[in-house]
C-alpha cells in the first residue's frame, strides 16, 4: 500500500512540474521566438532587444535568489502556480504592447514571476525522491526546459504562418495561467502532506560523513562556493548567448533562412535534453562508485569534459558556417551526403543542426551538474541558499548575455561577440580543471562517524 501510494503521488506530482516547467520556460522565451516577426511589425535594433531580454533575466536573478532563500518557509505548490499564473498572465499583457518600455517592463515582471518556478520543484524533489536518485530526477525535470526549447521554435515558426506572432503569446499566456490552477491541486509539497513516512528522514539514518551545520560566515566563505558561481557564470552566459542569438546570428552574419535558423534552436534544445540526462545518470554512477568527499566531487570529471565540448562545438560553428555554406555545401561537409541521403536533409543543414545538438548536449549537463554539486556540497541548513547563490551568479551570466553581448555585436559583429563568448569558455574551463581537486565540503567539515 505505501509503496503504491508513493508511486501514484510521485509520477502525479512529478507530471504537474514537469509540464508545469516545460510552460514556464516556453512562456519565459516566447520574445525570443517570434522575435523576427516582432521585428517587422515594430522598429527595434539590437540595444532595444538586449534591453528587454536583459530585463527579464536580471528580474529573474532576483526573484530565483529569493525564492531559494526562502524555499525552506514558503509552500512549494502555492509557490510554484501563482509564478505560473503570473507568466501566463504577462504574456496576454505584452501580446498588446507596442513599446519597447512596456516590452521591457512586462518582461521585467515576466522574470520576477520566472523566478518562483525553479526553486519549488528543487524543494519538492528533495521531499519525494531519495537522495541516491536526486541527479537523475533533478536532470529529468530540467528536460522540460529542452522539450519547451526545442518544440517552442518550430511549433511557433509553424503557427506563425497562420496567426500573429500577438495571438501566439496570448493563447500560450491563457495555457500556462489555466495550468497553474491544476498544479495547485495536485502538487504535494511532501508525503507527510497526504500522510505518508519522510523520504529524508528515512534516508538520512545512519548516513556516514553529512554536512555538519555551519554559521552564515563558514558557508559564504567557503571558496568552492565561488569557484562553483562563477564557473555557473561562465557557462549559463554563454549558453544564453547561444539560444537568444544563435538564430539571428545565423540569419544576419551566416546567410541561413529563418526556418535553419529556428530548426538550429531546437536541435540545440534537443541535445540539451540527452545532456542533462546523461550528467544525472552518469554523475550519479560516479558518486555511486566513489561516493563523496571533502576534496574534490565525482561530478567534476564529467563537468569538465562538457565545459570543453561547449568550447570545442562554439568555435566549430562560428568557424565552418560561413554565408557560402548556405550555398553550396564545402568538400568537407560532403562526407555527410550518405546521412543526407538516408534522412531527406542537405549536408549543410546536418552539419549545422550537429553542431546546435552538440552544443546543446555539452551545456545543459553541466547547467544541470552545477545545481547538484551546489546543493550536495553545502551544509544541510544552507543546501537552499547554495542553490540561490550560485543560481543568482548563473543569471548575472545571462543578463551580461543580453544588453552587454547584443552591445558588443552592434559595435563589431556577431562573430566577433561569439569569438569573445569562447575565449571566456576556454577560460573557464582551464580554471575549473585546476581547481578540480579543492575542498568541495562548504562550511563546516563533517565529523567523521565511526
Amino acid at each position: 500500500m505505501g509503496a503504491s501510494s508513493y508511486g501514484y503521488y510521485r509520477a502525479t506530482i512529478f507530471l504537474c512540474m514537469f509540464i508545469g516547467y516545460a510552460l514556464y520556460f516556453f512562456n519565459r522565451k516566447t520574445f525570443s521566438f517570434v522575435m523576427p516577426s516582432v521585428m517587422d511589425e515594430i522598429e527595434l535594433d539590437k540595444d532595444d532587444l538586449g534591453l528587454i531580454t536583459s530585463s527579464q533575466t536580471m528580474a529573474y536573478a532576483i526573484s530565483k535568489f529569493i525564492s531559494g532563500v526562502l524555499s525552506d518557509k514558503i509552500s512549494a505548490r502555492w509557490l510554484f502556480s501563482i509564478g505560473l499564473f503570473l507568466v501566463g498572465g504577462i504574456n496576454v499583457a505584452f501580446s498588446w504592447s507596442s513599446t519597447v518600455f512596456m516590452f521591457s517592463l512586462l518582461w521585467f515582471i515576466n522574470g520576477l514571476g520566472q523566478g518562483c518556478g525553479w526553486p519549488p520543484c528543487g524543494k519538492v524533489l528533495r521531499k519525494w525522491f531519495e537522495p541516491s536518485r536526486f541527479g537523475t530526477w533533478w536532470s529529468v525535470l530540467s528536460c522540460s526546459m529542452n522539450l519547451a526549447g526545442s518544440l517552442g521554435p518550430i511549433l511557433v515558426t509553424v503557427l506563425l504562418q497562420y496567426y500573429t506572432w500577438r495571438n501566439i503569446l496570448t493563447m500560450s499566456g491563457i495555457i500556462c495561467a489555466a495550468f497553474s490552477f491544476i498544479c495547485l491541486v495536485f502538487v504535494k509539497n511532501e508525503p507527510k502532506n497526504v500522510g505518508l513516512p519522510s523520504i529524508e528522514a528515512a534516508a538520512n539514518k545512519g548516513a556516514k560523513g553529512g554536512n555538519n551545520e555551519s554559521t552564515l560566515s563558514e558557508f559564504i566563505l567557503s571558496p568552492f562556493l565561488w569557484v562553483l558561481s562563477l564557473g555557473y557564470l561562465v557557462v549559463f552566459g554563454v549558453k544564453t548567448a547561444a539560444t537568444d542569438w544563435g538564430q539571428l546570428f545565423l540569419m544576419q552574419e551566416k546567410g541561413q533562412t529563418a526556418l535553419m535558423g529556428s530548426t538550429y534552436t531546437s536541435a540545440l534544445e534537443v541535445g540539451g535534453f540527452v545532456g542533462s540526462l546523461a550528467a544525472g545518470f552518469l554523475s550519479d554512477r560516479a558518486v555511486a562508485r566513489q561516493g563523496l568527499d571533502t576534496y574534490g566531487n565525482p561530478r567534476h570529471g564529467l563537468l569538465i569534459l562538457m565545459m570543453a565540448g561547449m568550447y570545442v562545438s562554439m568555435y566549430l560553428f562560428r568557424v565552418t558556417i560561413t554565408p557560402e555554406i548556405a550555398k553550396e555545401a564545402p568538400v568537407w561537409v560532403q562526407v555527410l551526403h550518405p546521412v543526407s541521403i538516408l534522412i531527406g536533409v542537405p549536408e549543410k543543414e546536418i552539419w549545422i543542426l550537429f553542431l546546435g545538438a552538440m552544443f546543446g548536449f555539452s551545456s545543459y549537463g553541466p547547467i544541470a551538474l552545477f545545481g547538484v554539486i551546489a546543493s550536495e556540497s553545502a551544509p544541510s541548513n544552507f543546501c537552499g541558499t547554495s542553490h540561490a547563490v550560485v543560481a543568482l551568479m548563473a543569471n548575472v551570466g545571462a543578463f551580461m548575455a543580453g544588453l552587454p553581448f547584443s552591445t558588443i555585436a552592434k559595435q563589431h559583429s556577431w562573430d566577433f561577440a561569439f569569438w569573445v563568448a569562447e575565449v571566456i569558455m576556454a577560460m573557464a574551463t582551464i580554471g575549473f580543471f585546476l581547481a578540480r581537486n579543492m575542498r568541495t565540503k562548504m562550511g563546516r567539515i563533517a565529523e567523521k562517524m565511526d
